[in-house]
Protein backbone atom coordinates (compact mmCIF):
# COMPACT_ATOMS: atom_id res chain seq x y z
CA UNK A 1 0.00 0.00 0.00
CA UNK A 2 0.83 3.67 -0.62
CA UNK A 3 0.93 5.89 2.36
CA UNK A 4 -2.19 7.26 1.46
CA UNK A 5 -5.19 5.02 1.97
CA UNK A 6 -7.37 4.49 -1.25
CA UNK A 7 -10.66 5.25 0.93
CA UNK A 8 -9.30 9.04 2.26
CA UNK A 9 -9.62 12.06 0.05
CA UNK A 10 -6.04 13.46 0.07
CA UNK A 11 -2.24 12.45 2.06
CA UNK A 12 -3.50 14.35 5.26
CA UNK A 13 -2.32 12.20 8.28
CA UNK A 14 -5.97 13.17 10.12
CA UNK A 15 -7.79 9.50 10.57
CA UNK A 16 -10.46 9.19 7.36
CA UNK A 17 -13.67 9.39 8.65
CA UNK A 18 -15.15 5.91 8.19
CA UNK A 19 -12.61 2.67 9.43
CA UNK A 20 -12.55 -0.15 6.84
CA UNK A 21 -12.93 -3.25 8.69
CA UNK A 22 -10.16 -5.83 8.29
CA UNK A 23 -9.35 -9.30 9.16
CA UNK A 24 -5.47 -10.31 10.16
CA UNK A 25 -3.88 -13.73 10.31
CA UNK A 26 -0.63 -13.80 12.34
CA UNK A 27 1.60 -17.18 12.13
CA UNK A 28 4.85 -18.19 14.45
CA UNK A 29 6.95 -20.95 14.33
CA UNK A 30 10.04 -21.23 16.63
CA UNK A 31 11.81 -18.49 14.48
CA UNK A 32 13.64 -15.43 15.63
CA UNK A 33 11.69 -13.23 18.35
CA UNK A 34 11.32 -10.74 15.69
CA UNK A 35 7.91 -12.85 14.25
CA UNK A 36 6.12 -13.43 17.80
CA UNK A 37 3.05 -12.66 17.52
CA UNK A 38 2.85 -9.76 19.78
CA UNK A 39 5.49 -8.37 17.52
CA UNK A 40 3.68 -8.58 14.54
CA UNK A 41 -0.21 -7.85 16.26
CA UNK A 42 2.09 -4.46 17.38
CA UNK A 43 3.06 -3.89 13.36
CA UNK A 44 -0.05 -4.44 12.17
CA UNK A 45 -2.23 -2.14 14.64
CA UNK A 46 0.44 0.63 13.18
CA UNK A 47 -0.11 -0.38 9.69
CA UNK A 48 -4.39 -0.15 10.28
CA UNK A 49 -4.00 2.89 11.89
CA UNK A 50 -2.08 4.88 9.09
CA UNK A 51 -4.60 3.35 6.19
CA UNK A 52 -7.92 3.72 7.69
CA UNK A 53 -8.56 -0.10 8.92
CA UNK A 54 -10.20 -1.87 12.17
CA UNK A 55 -9.42 -4.82 12.73
CA UNK A 56 -12.39 -7.07 13.40
CA UNK A 57 -11.07 -10.54 13.55
CA UNK A 58 -8.01 -12.79 14.31
CA UNK A 59 -6.68 -15.87 12.63
CA UNK A 60 -3.49 -17.26 14.18
CA UNK A 61 -1.14 -20.12 13.85
CA UNK A 62 1.42 -20.89 16.96
CA UNK A 63 3.73 -22.99 16.70
CA UNK A 64 2.97 -23.85 12.68
CA UNK A 65 5.44 -24.06 10.21
CA UNK A 66 4.68 -21.65 7.25
CA UNK A 67 5.87 -25.47 4.73
CA UNK A 68 2.59 -26.97 4.76
CA UNK A 69 -0.75 -25.23 4.59
CA UNK A 70 -3.22 -28.33 6.20
CA UNK A 71 -1.27 -28.53 9.54
CA UNK A 72 -2.46 -24.74 9.73
CA UNK A 73 -5.89 -24.38 11.11
CA UNK A 74 -6.09 -20.71 11.48
CA UNK A 75 -4.98 -20.15 7.72
CA UNK A 76 -7.67 -22.95 6.74
CA UNK A 77 -10.25 -21.13 8.54
CA UNK A 78 -9.57 -17.85 6.92
CA UNK A 79 -9.83 -19.98 3.69
CA UNK A 80 -12.88 -21.24 4.55
CA UNK A 81 -14.50 -17.93 5.40
CA UNK A 82 -13.27 -16.19 2.39
CA UNK A 83 -14.27 -18.56 -0.34
CA UNK A 84 -17.89 -19.29 1.66
CA UNK A 85 -18.34 -15.19 1.44
CA UNK A 86 -18.59 -15.74 5.43
CA UNK A 87 -17.00 -12.18 6.22
CA UNK A 88 -17.73 -9.07 7.92
CA UNK A 89 -14.20 -7.60 6.62
CA UNK A 90 -12.90 -5.97 3.68
CA UNK A 91 -9.23 -6.58 3.80
CA UNK A 92 -6.67 -9.16 5.43
CA UNK A 93 -3.76 -7.98 7.28
CA UNK A 94 -0.77 -9.54 7.07
CA UNK A 95 3.10 -9.09 8.24
CA UNK A 96 5.00 -10.18 5.43
CA UNK A 97 5.19 -12.29 2.16
CA UNK A 98 6.84 -15.02 5.04
CA UNK A 99 4.14 -14.98 7.70
CA UNK A 100 1.76 -15.71 4.54
CA UNK A 101 3.99 -18.94 4.10
CA UNK A 102 7.18 -20.17 3.43
CA UNK A 103 5.77 -23.22 0.47
CA UNK A 104 8.82 -25.13 -1.50
CA UNK A 105 6.63 -24.17 -4.86
CA UNK A 106 5.58 -20.58 -4.49
CA UNK A 107 2.81 -20.72 -6.84
CA UNK A 108 0.77 -22.41 -3.68
CA UNK A 109 0.87 -18.63 -1.73
CA UNK A 110 -0.21 -17.05 -4.95
CA UNK A 111 -3.04 -19.57 -5.40
CA UNK A 112 -4.41 -18.66 -1.44
CA UNK A 113 -3.56 -14.91 -2.18
CA UNK A 114 -6.55 -15.76 -5.51
CA UNK A 115 -8.45 -17.19 -3.41
CA UNK A 116 -9.43 -13.94 -1.07
CA UNK A 117 -8.61 -11.21 -3.85
CA UNK A 118 -11.09 -13.31 -6.04
CA UNK A 119 -13.30 -13.17 -3.12
CA UNK A 120 -13.25 -9.75 -3.47
CA UNK A 121 -10.83 -9.71 0.14
CA UNK A 122 -7.51 -7.76 -0.90
CA UNK A 123 -4.31 -9.10 1.00
CA UNK A 124 -1.44 -6.30 2.30
CA UNK A 125 1.57 -7.07 3.17
CA UNK A 126 1.87 -4.74 6.48
CA UNK A 127 6.03 -4.57 7.06
CA UNK A 128 6.96 -4.82 3.31
CA UNK A 129 8.24 -1.65 1.41
CA UNK A 130 5.96 -2.17 -1.59
CA UNK A 131 2.20 -1.69 -1.72
CA UNK A 132 0.31 -4.69 -3.01
CA UNK A 133 -1.57 -2.88 -5.22
CA UNK A 134 -1.22 -4.97 -8.48
CA UNK A 135 1.02 -3.28 -10.62
CA UNK A 136 4.28 -5.15 -12.52
CA UNK A 137 6.71 -4.32 -9.87
CA UNK A 138 4.64 -5.52 -7.25
CA UNK A 139 4.26 -8.99 -8.72
CA UNK A 140 7.87 -8.62 -9.22
CA UNK A 141 8.43 -8.13 -6.22
CA UNK A 142 6.04 -10.53 -4.98
CA UNK A 143 7.59 -13.26 -6.18
CA UNK A 144 10.83 -12.66 -5.23
CA UNK A 145 9.88 -12.67 -1.81
CA UNK A 146 7.89 -15.74 -2.04
CA UNK A 147 10.78 -17.26 -3.48
CA UNK A 148 13.36 -16.20 -1.08
CA UNK A 149 10.54 -17.45 1.78
CA UNK A 150 10.48 -20.66 -0.10
CA UNK A 151 14.14 -20.60 -0.23
CA UNK A 152 15.07 -19.99 3.54
CA UNK A 153 12.85 -22.90 4.58
CA UNK A 154 15.68 -25.04 2.01
CA UNK A 155 18.56 -23.93 3.89
CA UNK A 156 17.34 -24.33 7.36
CA UNK A 157 16.54 -27.83 6.56
CA UNK A 158 19.57 -28.05 5.57
CA UNK A 159 21.59 -26.79 8.06
CA UNK A 160 19.26 -28.18 10.99
CA UNK A 161 20.52 -31.73 8.96
CA UNK A 162 24.10 -31.22 9.21
CA UNK A 163 23.67 -29.88 13.17
CA UNK A 164 21.67 -33.25 13.76
CA UNK A 165 24.27 -34.98 12.02
CA UNK A 166 27.29 -33.76 13.77
CA UNK A 167 25.68 -34.55 16.75
CA UNK A 168 24.89 -38.27 16.18
CA UNK A 169 28.79 -38.41 14.89
CA UNK A 170 29.55 -37.03 18.11
CA UNK A 171 27.34 -39.53 19.70
CA UNK A 172 24.51 -37.85 20.90
CA UNK A 173 20.54 -38.94 20.74
CA UNK A 174 18.52 -36.63 17.86
CA UNK A 175 15.74 -39.00 17.45
CA UNK A 176 11.98 -39.42 18.87
CA UNK A 177 11.72 -42.19 20.77
CA UNK A 178 14.70 -44.91 21.62
CA UNK A 179 12.72 -47.97 21.56
CA UNK A 180 12.01 -50.69 23.76
CA UNK A 181 15.06 -51.74 26.11
CA UNK A 182 16.04 -48.59 25.94
CA UNK A 183 15.80 -44.85 27.83
CA UNK A 184 16.99 -41.47 27.03
CA UNK A 185 19.25 -39.76 29.51
CA UNK A 186 20.01 -35.85 29.54
CA UNK A 187 23.37 -35.07 30.02
CA UNK A 188 25.06 -31.70 30.65
CA UNK A 189 27.48 -30.09 27.92
CA UNK A 190 30.46 -31.79 29.95
CA UNK A 191 28.84 -34.81 29.55
CA UNK A 192 27.61 -35.27 33.15
CA UNK A 193 24.27 -37.01 33.23
CA UNK A 194 21.46 -35.07 34.54
CA UNK A 195 18.64 -37.01 34.53
CA UNK A 196 16.31 -39.85 32.95
CA UNK A 197 13.48 -38.26 29.99
CA UNK A 198 10.05 -40.48 30.40
CA UNK A 199 7.78 -40.00 27.15
CA UNK A 200 7.52 -36.93 26.08
CA UNK A 201 9.44 -35.35 27.97
CA UNK A 202 12.74 -32.63 26.38
CA UNK A 203 15.70 -30.82 27.20
CA UNK A 204 15.39 -27.86 28.60
CA UNK A 205 18.34 -26.13 27.73
CA UNK A 206 20.01 -25.62 24.12
CA UNK A 207 23.43 -26.95 25.72
CA UNK A 208 22.21 -30.04 27.15
CA UNK A 209 22.42 -33.26 25.16
CA UNK A 210 20.14 -36.57 25.16
CA UNK A 211 22.26 -40.49 25.00
CA UNK A 212 20.34 -43.50 25.41
CA UNK A 213 20.96 -45.76 28.78
CA UNK A 214 19.86 -49.29 29.01
CA UNK A 215 16.21 -49.54 30.18
CA UNK A 216 14.66 -51.64 33.61
CA UNK A 217 16.19 -54.71 33.88
CA UNK A 218 13.38 -56.99 32.92
CA UNK A 219 13.60 -54.93 29.18
CA UNK A 220 17.10 -55.66 28.71
CA UNK A 221 16.72 -59.52 29.36
CA UNK A 222 13.91 -59.86 27.08
CA UNK A 223 15.96 -58.13 23.93
CA UNK A 224 18.87 -60.79 25.39
CA UNK A 225 16.50 -63.27 25.03
CA UNK A 226 14.87 -62.40 21.71
CA UNK A 227 18.67 -62.15 19.70
CA UNK A 228 19.96 -65.36 21.45
CA UNK A 229 16.61 -67.26 19.53
CA UNK A 230 17.42 -65.02 16.68
CA UNK A 231 21.17 -66.16 16.80
CA UNK A 232 20.45 -69.72 17.15
CA UNK A 233 18.22 -69.52 14.09
CA UNK A 234 14.36 -68.62 15.19
CA UNK A 235 12.46 -66.55 12.92
CA UNK A 236 10.47 -63.63 13.87
CA UNK A 237 7.39 -65.51 14.65
CA UNK A 238 9.01 -68.27 16.13
CA UNK A 239 10.98 -65.57 18.27
CA UNK A 240 7.18 -63.50 19.10
CA UNK A 241 5.22 -66.94 19.83
CA UNK A 242 8.35 -68.03 22.60
CA UNK A 243 8.27 -64.63 24.04
CA UNK A 244 4.36 -64.59 24.34
CA UNK A 245 4.40 -68.18 25.55
CA UNK A 246 6.24 -67.03 28.14
CA UNK A 247 4.64 -64.01 29.51
CA UNK A 248 6.96 -61.72 28.41
CA UNK A 249 5.11 -59.11 27.01
CA UNK A 250 5.92 -55.85 25.25
CA UNK A 251 4.48 -53.67 27.96
CA UNK A 252 1.42 -55.43 28.04
CA UNK A 253 0.77 -56.42 24.70
CA UNK A 254 1.80 -59.59 22.74
CA UNK A 255 5.08 -59.26 20.13
CA UNK A 256 4.16 -59.04 16.57
CA UNK A 257 6.92 -60.68 14.15
CA UNK A 258 6.79 -57.13 12.62
CA UNK A 259 8.31 -55.78 15.85
CA UNK A 260 10.46 -58.34 16.49
CA UNK A 261 12.06 -58.43 13.33
CA UNK A 262 12.25 -54.60 13.00
CA UNK A 263 14.14 -55.00 16.55
CA UNK A 264 16.53 -57.39 15.68
CA UNK A 265 17.84 -55.73 13.01
CA UNK A 266 18.11 -52.10 14.71
CA UNK A 267 21.68 -50.97 15.31
CA UNK A 268 21.11 -49.66 18.21
CA UNK A 269 20.99 -52.98 20.57
CA UNK A 270 24.98 -53.39 19.78
CA UNK A 271 25.14 -49.52 21.02
CA UNK A 272 25.89 -48.06 17.19
CA UNK A 273 24.02 -44.34 16.82
CA UNK A 274 22.25 -44.68 13.57
CA UNK A 275 19.99 -41.72 12.02
CA UNK A 276 19.38 -41.15 8.68
CA UNK A 277 17.37 -44.12 7.98
CA UNK A 278 14.40 -42.48 6.21
CA UNK A 279 14.25 -39.39 5.14
CA UNK A 280 11.41 -36.65 4.92
CA UNK A 281 12.52 -33.43 3.48
CA UNK A 282 9.91 -29.98 3.87
CA UNK A 283 7.30 -32.39 4.90
CA UNK A 284 7.18 -34.18 1.92
CA UNK A 285 7.05 -37.70 1.42
CA UNK A 286 9.28 -40.11 3.46
CA UNK A 287 11.31 -42.22 1.64
CA UNK A 288 13.97 -45.00 2.68
CA UNK A 289 17.71 -44.30 2.58
CA UNK A 290 20.15 -46.83 1.75
CA UNK A 291 22.56 -48.09 4.38
CA UNK A 292 25.81 -46.20 2.84
CA UNK A 293 24.26 -42.75 3.73
CA UNK A 294 22.86 -43.53 7.25
CA UNK A 295 24.97 -41.58 10.17
CA UNK A 296 26.23 -43.48 12.18
CA UNK A 297 28.39 -43.77 15.26
CA UNK A 298 29.29 -46.92 16.94
CA UNK A 299 29.69 -47.65 20.44
CA UNK A 300 27.42 -44.37 21.13
CA UNK A 301 26.28 -46.30 23.56
CA UNK A 302 26.14 -49.50 26.31
CA UNK A 303 25.20 -52.22 23.76
CA UNK A 304 22.34 -54.27 25.11
CA UNK A 305 24.01 -57.25 23.17
CA UNK A 306 27.19 -58.20 22.42
CA UNK A 307 28.98 -57.15 18.80
CA UNK A 308 28.79 -61.49 18.10
CA UNK A 309 25.36 -62.51 19.07
CA UNK A 310 24.44 -59.54 16.51
CA UNK A 311 25.76 -60.65 13.87
CA UNK A 312 25.31 -64.23 14.74
CA UNK A 313 21.34 -63.04 14.51
CA UNK A 314 21.91 -61.18 11.37
CA UNK A 315 23.06 -63.79 9.45
CA UNK A 316 20.98 -67.15 11.12
CA UNK A 317 17.44 -65.74 11.56
CA UNK A 318 14.98 -67.09 8.31
CA UNK A 319 14.85 -64.28 5.87
CA UNK A 320 10.92 -63.11 5.24
CA UNK A 321 9.08 -65.42 3.45
CA UNK A 322 7.02 -63.67 0.90
CA UNK A 323 3.73 -65.66 0.43
CA UNK A 324 2.12 -65.89 -3.22
CA UNK A 325 -1.86 -65.25 -3.34
CA UNK A 326 -2.13 -68.80 -4.35
CA UNK A 327 0.14 -70.33 -1.15
CA UNK A 328 -2.08 -67.77 1.22
CA UNK A 329 -5.33 -68.91 -0.42
CA UNK A 330 -4.19 -72.56 -0.01
CA UNK A 331 -3.06 -72.61 3.51
CA UNK A 332 -6.33 -70.57 4.35
CA UNK A 333 -8.48 -73.28 2.87
CA UNK A 334 -6.57 -75.82 4.45
CA UNK A 335 -7.31 -74.23 7.88
CA UNK A 336 -11.01 -73.69 6.92
CA UNK A 337 -11.39 -77.26 5.71
CA UNK A 338 -9.97 -78.16 9.17
CA UNK A 339 -11.22 -76.04 11.32
CA UNK A 340 -14.83 -75.44 9.71
CA UNK A 341 -14.07 -71.67 10.43
CA UNK A 342 -11.41 -68.57 10.15
CA UNK A 343 -10.40 -66.24 12.68
CA UNK A 344 -7.59 -63.81 13.66
CA UNK A 345 -6.95 -66.25 17.27
CA UNK A 346 -7.10 -69.61 14.65
CA UNK A 347 -4.62 -67.78 12.32
CA UNK A 348 -2.22 -66.82 15.00
CA UNK A 349 -2.39 -70.27 16.59
CA UNK A 350 -2.14 -72.35 13.95
CA UNK A 351 1.48 -71.98 12.56
CA UNK A 352 2.48 -71.50 9.27
CA UNK A 353 0.05 -68.89 8.33
CA UNK A 354 0.26 -65.80 6.80
CA UNK A 355 -1.47 -62.49 7.55
CA UNK A 356 -2.23 -61.22 11.32
CA UNK A 357 0.48 -63.83 13.31
CA UNK A 358 2.31 -62.83 15.76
Amino acid sequence: MSSTSPWTKDSSPALPLILHRAAQYVRMSDEAQQYSVDNQKAAIAEYAARHGFTIVKTYADLGKSGVVAKHRIGLGELLRDVTSGNVDYEAILVYDVSRWGRFPNSDEAAHYEFLCSNAGIPLHYCAEQFPNDGTISSYLLKTLKRTMAAEFSRELGEKVFRGKARLVGIGFWVGGRPGYGLRRMMVSKDGKRKQLLSPGEYKSLTTDRVILVPGPRHEVEVIRKMFSLAASGYGASAIARELNSQGLTRNGALWLHQTVRKMVKDPLYRGCNTWNRRSQKLDGPTTTVPPEKWITRPLAFAPLVDEDTFMRAQTNMPRLKRWSEQEMLRRLRRLLKTKGRISESLMRSTPPLPGCRP
